[in-house]
């Protein structure tokens, strides 16, 4: 499958709108195609992201992957949360999210970023072996707090 890799513009936000809103479904929130194109057009005019998404030969979209910058004051580097991964089932086992992997990895590099800082759920196994085989290492030495401020 020859597949594309491009980063994402204003005129790219309905391809990745529909992939957004199943990435969103993967993780049991309900389908709301306008709210993830309203987050995704958002993010992109505001410049608070960057998105890079794979492209089949058709110009199908296959697949996303999306950064935001976060700084680590230890460090004193820029870092690059690696918040978003997600590849059309169709599409999965072709290469597509190791693709979107290695392009995050190459903007991180030109952008001076120290590096790249992912979370995913304890039962995405499947991501977990990817990311492991591109040389993510799990982090034993920090938990994960999370306080939610939009309690439903």
């Amino acid at each position: 499958m020859a597949v594309q890799i491009f980063r994402a513009e204003a005129i790219h936000v309905d391809k990745i709108a529909s992939l957004f809103d199943a990435y969103r479904g993967f993780y049991g929130q309900p389908s709301n195609l306008a709210q993830s194109r309203d987050f995704i057009a958002e993010r992109l005019a505001l410049d608070e992201s960057a998105i890079f998404f794979a492209e089949d030969a058709n110009g199908k979209a296959l697949g996303f992957v999306q950064l935001y910058p976060t700084f680590s004051s230890i460090d004193a580097y820029r870092t690059w949360l690696l918040s978003d991964l997600f590849t059309a089932p169709e599409a999965r086992g072709r290469g597509v999210g190791r693709s979107l992997m290695n392009a995050a990895r190459a903007f991180a590099v030109s952008t001076g970023a120290k590096g790249l800082v992912l979370e995913t759920a304890t039962d995405n196994l499947g991501a977990q072996r990817l990311y492991e085989s591109l040389g993510y290492v799990r982090d034993s030495g920090y938990y994960t707090y999370c306080l939610d401020l939009k309690q439903g």
